[in-house]
């Protein structure tokens, strides 16, 4: 397709971060864009909330649904999914971007984080998948994109954050798995960063302002998914790294991505 005008998108955790800068991508093509995510009041440390997504998507030209959906709970994703076919009368794309994150050891990590991030991510992932395909089967070149790494089963991906790993493989796995069991009907694919993104979670939880200045924007991979979610459903099962997608689609000057330009860039994980 040459565009995503008038193709609804189900996108999760799409108040914030890359899911927001993907949605607001998409609706600069005028979509229809349903904003699946828990944050309807204003956090301190998490500006951003579903409402104030939805107002910068139709300022961008699209549609906006939020809709407050924890991804963890199946009547919850069920509701949402209803809701999205209600009003916009199909699903076209699922984006499976909401994701947690806890990056300490075996003995450090509390179970209740363990639980809580195969619950966002491989769980959620697979649900939110599940709940969807139904309606994604119906539609014109559907598409589903995990924001999740590559697959690759090397100790060193699991050695420092053995749970976190096996949690975003998880919703690889889904990939994996399904690119393979709905080949021809509905493509499937997963899109990861070269380079750390410049988002709340980053700034809070992982690295604070140091590690921002040595990123790039969510833009990046906004531009990304868009140049995957237009490629034809026969486009399925593929691994795919930000820089590279915007490489093969003739965009090599990425400075303009870059927080600081000139600042040495940390490769993300998994890279």
């Amino acid at each position: 397709m040459a565009d995503l005008a008038g193709k609804t998108l189900f996108i999760t955790g799409a108040s914030r971060g890359i899911g927001k800068a993907i949605a607001l991508r998409a609706a600069r093509d005028g979509a229809n864009i349903v904003i699946a995510a828990k944050t309807a009041e204003p956090h301190p440390k998490l500006p951003g909330t579903i409402y104030s997504a939805a107002h910068e998507i139709e300022a961008a030209g699209g549609k906006a649904l939020p809709i407050v959906c924890d991804i963890r709970h199946e009547d919850v994703v069920e509701g949402a999914v209803a809701k999205a076919v209600e009003r916009f009368g199909g699903i076209d794309i699922l984006v499976n971007n909401a994701s947690a994150i806890n990056l300490k050891g075996t003995i450090e990590l509390p179970m209740k984080r363990f639980d809580l991030m195969h619950q966002v991510n491989a769980r959620g992932t697979y649900l939110c998948s599940k709940r969807c395909l139904p309606h994604l089967l119906k539609a014109e070149q559907p598409h589903i994109l995990n924001l999740s790494p590559p697959l690759n089963m090397q100790a060193k991906w699991f050695k420092n954050h053995t749970a976190y790993t096996m949690a975003k493989y998880g919703m690889s796995m889904c990939v994996l798995g399904m690119a393979a069991e709905f080949q021809g009907r509905v493509a499937v694919n997963a899109l990861w960063p070269r380079t750390v993104i410049a988002t709340a979670a980053v700034r809070n939880l992982l690295g604070g302002e140091s590690m921002i200045q040595a990123s790039r924007k969510p833009e990046i991979m906004g531009d990304a998914a868009w140049h995957i979610l237009t490629q034809p459903v026969t486009t399925t099962g593929n691994f795919f790294i930000d820089d590279e997608v915007l490489a093969n689609a003739g965009i090599t000057d990425l400075d303009p991505y870059a927080v600081s330009p000139g600042t040495p860039l940390m490769p993300d994980f998994f890279i």
